[in-house]
C-alpha cells in the first residue's frame, strides 16, 4: 500500500526495503512462489533479480520497474503488452506474469544466458567481445528479428501501438514523440533541432509499410549458439523495419556486434528482400537521435539513483556518432581534434580528490552496493577532467558559434538558444557546415571525458562504421 501523504517521506533504505517487501508479497499472491532473495541490478531503471521457489522447484524471476525520470514516451505497461504479443507469436521473450503497482513494475521469468554490457561506462569497465558462440547466436537472432518483422502490424495495434500510415509517419512517428517530450521539458539543444529538421526534410517517401520495431535492437541472451531470450522492447513501436538494423550500427562497437555487413545480409535472406542502404543510413541518424534524447532528459531532471555520468557521457558519445552518421549521408569530411595542455586547477584538484576519497570510504550494504558507490564517485572524476579542459571546450564552442551566427554569444546558454533558432530555418546548403560544427563540439566533449593520453581506440572515440559502400 502507498504511504499516506501526511507521513514523512521514506529515506532510501526504507524505500528499498518497502519495495522488496511489496515485490515479495506480489509474487506470493499472484504466482504462489516464496521469495528467498531480491537483488537490485545495475541498470538505467530499477530492475530486481528475484530468487524464488514454487512447489519445491526454483523459480528465478526478474522485476522491471519504471525509470526514475521521464525519458521515454511509452508507459511501462506498453513494454509488457508488446512482449505478450511477441510471446503469442512464438518469439523467445521471457514469460510475463503481470504488473505490480507499488513499485510500478512487471514481473517476468529470469532467463539464463549471456549478453554484452548495455551501458557505455559498463562497457568501458568490461570490454565487449564476440565469442564464436555469440556470433552463431547473432546470426540466429537475425532470423528471429525477421520473424518479428513479419508479425501482422494489426496485432501490435490492438495491443496499443499507434499505427502510422504515411511515409512521414512511418519514418518519424517514434522520434517525434521524443522530440515533443524535449520541448515539453523546455530543453534547448541545437543539435537535436538540426537533426529533427534534417530528418523531416529527408524522409524516404517510398517507405510506407510498417512493422513492429524493437526500437533498441540487438539485445538478446544466448546460451552457447542458441538465442534464449529477446530483451528490452520498452520503446517498441510500429515503423520502418530498417530502423532495427540501424540499431546495430549505433550500438557497435560499444557492444561488439560482430561483422555488421554479414549480419545484414543474413537478415535480408531471412526477410526475403534486399536492403535499401540509403534508408538504413537515414535510420542510423534517427536511431542515434532517439538515443540522444534519453540521457538528455536524465541530465535535465536529476532524480535520486540512476547514473548521472553515464547520461553525460552518452549525450556526447551518442551525439558525436549521430553526427558521423549524418556526415556519411551528407557527404562531408569530419575534422580531428586533440586535447590541449590541461588548465592548472590546484584547489579544485584537492577538493575533488578529497571528495573521491570520502566517497570510496562509504560502507556498502544490500541497499547500497559497490556499483552504486562507484556511480557516485564517477561524478567528481568527471569534474576533474572538466576543470582541466572545460574552459578550452567552451571557448572553442563560442568561437565556432560566432562563425555561424555572425556574432559571438555571451555564454553557452545564449549561444545554444541562438543556434537552435538558426538551424530551424537554415537552408540545406548549410548542412555540411552545421554537421562539422556539431561534430567538433561533441568530439571535444568526448575528449574531455576520455581525458589526456587516451588511446585512439578509446571506447568514447570509436566511430560509426560506414554503410553506403557495403556492397562494393
Amino acid at each position: 500500500m502507498t504511504e499516506p501523504s501526511s507521513k514523512q517521506p521514506l529515506n532510501q533504505v526504507e524505500q528499498d526495503n518497502r519495495e522488496r517487501q511489496n515485490i515479495s508479497a506480489w509474487i506470493g499472491r499472484n504466482i504462489g512462489a516464496q521469495v528467498s532473495r531480491i537483488e537490485r541490478q545495475r541498470r538505467w531503471r530499477p530492475v530486481w533479480r528475484v530468487q524464488a521457489e514454487k512447489n519445491g522447484a526454483p523459480l528465478p524471476l526478474l522485476v522491471k520497474g519504471t525509470r526514475a525520470w521521464n525519458c521515454i514516451p511509452y508507459p511501462l505497461i506498453h513494454e509488457m503488452k508488446m512482449m505478450q504479443v511477441l510471446e503469442a507469436n512464438g518469439i523467445q521473450v521471457p514469460h510475463v506474469y503481470g504488473m505490480a503497482d507499488d513499485p510500478e513494475a512487471f514481473v517476468m521469468d529470469w532467463v539464463e544466458g549471456g549478453r554484452d554490457p548495455g551501458l557505455v561506462m559498463e562497457a568501458v569497465e568490461s570490454a565487449s567481445t564476440m565469442s564464436p558462440e555469440r556470433w552463431v547466436a547473432s546470426l540466429k537472432y537475425m532470423e528471429v528479428l525477421a520473424r518479428m518483422h513479419k508479425i501482422p502490424a494489426e496485432q501490435f495495434e490492438a495491443a496499443g501501438a499507434p499505427r502510422p500510415a504515411t511515409a512521414q509517419q512511418v519514418a518519424l512517428n517514434h522520434i517525434e514523440r521524443f522530440n515533443d517530450m524535449c520541448h515539453a521539458a523546455e530543453i534547448v539543444d541545437p543539435f537535436m533541432e538540426f537533426c529533427m529538421t534534417w530528418l523531416r526534410r529527408n524522409v524516404p517517401q517510398h517507405r510506407t509499410r510498417c512493422t513492429f520495431v524493437t526500437g533498441d535492437c540487438g539485445q538478446f541472451l544466448n546460451k552457447g549458439e542458441d538465442v534464449t531470450a529477446v530483451l528490452d522492447v520498452e520503446i517498441g513501436h510500429l515503423g520502418d523495419n530498417l530502423h532495427d538494423l540501424a540499431c546495430f550500427r549505433g550500438r557497435h562497437p560499444v557492444e561488439n556486434m560482430g561483422d555488421l555487413p554479414a549480419l545484414f545480409r543474413h537478415y535480408a535472406r531471412a526477410m526475403g528482400e534486399e536492403l535499401d542502404l540509403p534508408v538504413l543510413a537515414y535510420h542510423t541518424v534517427a536511431f542515434r537521435a532517439v538515443g540522444y534524447f534519453g540521457p538528455l532528459f536524465a541530465l535535465a531532471d536529476p532524480q535520486p539513483g540512476g547514473d548521472w555520468v553515464e547520461s553525460a557521457v552518452q549525450v556526447a558519445f551518442i551525439g558525436r556518432r549521430c553526427a558521423e552518421a549524418l556526415a556519411e549521408v551528407v557527404g562531408v569530411e569530419l575534422d580531428d581534434i586533440q586535447l590541449p595542455d590541461a588548465h592548472v586547477t590546484p584547489l579544485e584538484d584537492m577538493a575533488l580528490n578529497k571528495l573521491l576519497l570520502e566517497i570510496n570510504r562509504l560502507p556498502t550494504s544490500e541497499n547500497f552496493a559497490d556499483w552504486q558507490r562507484d556511480t557516485i564517485a564517477s561524478i567528481p572524476r568527471l569534474l576533474l577532467n572538466q576543470a582541466h579542459y572545460g574552459r578550452w571546450a567552451e571557448e572553442e564552442d563560442l568561437k565556432e558559434m560566432a562563425a555561424i551566427l555572425g556574432k559571438r554569444p555571451a555564454n553557452i546558454r545564449e549561444g545554444d538558444i541562438a543556434l537552435r533558432d538558426h538551424v530551424r530555418t537554415a537552408p540545406p546548403e548549410q548542412d555540411a557546415q552545421l554537421v562539422r560544427l556539431f561534430h567538433r563540439r561533441l568530439l571535444r566533449q568526448c575528449l574531455v571525458f576520455a581525458g589526456p593520453d587516451a588511446p585512439a581506440d578509446h571506447l568514447f572515440l570509436l566511430k560509426v562504421e560506414p554503410i553506403l559502400d557495403m556492397d562494393k
